[in-house]
């Protein structure tokens, strides 16, 4: 069974993605990291799923296109906002540069693109 929630707060529910072979780029980054960085991802979604708004841009940017990053530095989290107040975790990655990479970007496009598709054709999420 996957697990798709990251955190469930008062104000979002933030999720990892999943492709469509069942592999969650984004969790498995998260998983292969020390238990300092794991703090430092989750107060992030903690902070947003409970509070709805991160001010702190050096935290959570939106990085255009309908895409945002987690910022627990020097890591990315990239992501999206979806109906039902959620915000699904795309990809991750360590940021080397001053600018976001293309392909990081392009990947979060294309999991939303998907994300988008596959919710509205009911099979997304795996059935109890």
């Amino acid at each position: 069974m996957k697990e798709y929630v990251a955190y469930r707060g008062i104000e979002f529910t933030i999720e990892w993605y999943y492709d469509t072979s069942g592999k969650s780029q984004a969790l498995e980054y998260f998983m292969k990291q020390p238990e300092s960085k794991k703090r430092k991802t989750l107060n992030l979604f903690r902070l947003m799923g409970d509070h709805g708004k991160i001010f702190d841009k050096t935290k959570f940017r939106y990085e255009e296109d309908k895409i945002y990053a987690f910022k627990p530095q020097p890591d990315r989290y990239l992501c999206f906002f979806y109906q039902g107040k959620k915000i699904i975790v795309t990809n991750a990655f360590v940021k080397k540069t001053d600018k976001l990479p293309k392909e990081e970007k392009e990947q979060a496009l294309k999991a939303y693109r998907n994300y988008e598709n596959r919710v509205k054709e009911n099979s997304y999420y795996e059935k109890n």
